[in-house]
């Protein structure tokens, strides 16, 4: 494996842990009594993670990115519906961002980052109330063309 592209890899996952601990401090504060405990579960796990990337990061050779003061929330969370629909958000980032070093990691740090993709997109079917097929990977958006071939043939594969 490339090592340079595992330790951006690393610190992408790292980048999007701090922001996911930073979203669930929101969360927290806007999620039902009902939901609490689960938002509290899902920020416990986000900092645990982050806390094991700062160490595999600096096992790399690499200084460990930093948490920003804040970050710009993808929408506004007023409520325990816009509270559920962030964290539901926040695991679905999480999990492209683990995907990407499941790509690009060999052994250990490949394990530990396909069971983090695995829990995010577990914590997102909670959230959201349903899954996707591949959590992490990009839904394609266009539909097939009715000329397109069952092989995919307009996707160019």
């Amino acid at each position: 494996m490339n090592r340079a592209a595992t330790l951006k890899a690393t610190q992408a996952a790292l980048a999007a842990e701090h922001a996911a601990v930073y979203g669930y401090g929101v969360v927290g504060g806007r999620i039902g009594d009902d939901r609490l405990a689960e938002a509290r579960e899902g920020y416990a796990a986000h900092r645990s993670r982050r806390d094991d990337l700062v160490r595999t990061v600096r096992g790399m050779g690499g200084t460990p990115q930093s948490a920003a003061p804040a970050y710009a929330l993808p929408f506004a969370v007023p409520d325990s519906a816009a509270a559920v629909r962030l964290a539901a958000e926040l695991e679905n980032r999480v999990a492209a961002v683990y995907a990407d070093l499941v790509r690009t990691s060999d052994g250990a740090l490949r394990r530990q980052a396909a069971g983090a993709l695995r829990e995010a997109a577990v914590r997102s079917v909670r959230w959201r109330g349903g899954g996707v097929a591949f959590p992490g990977l990009t839904e394609r958006a266009a539909p097939a063309t009715p000329s397109a071939s069952a092989t995919g043939a307009a996707d160019g594969v």
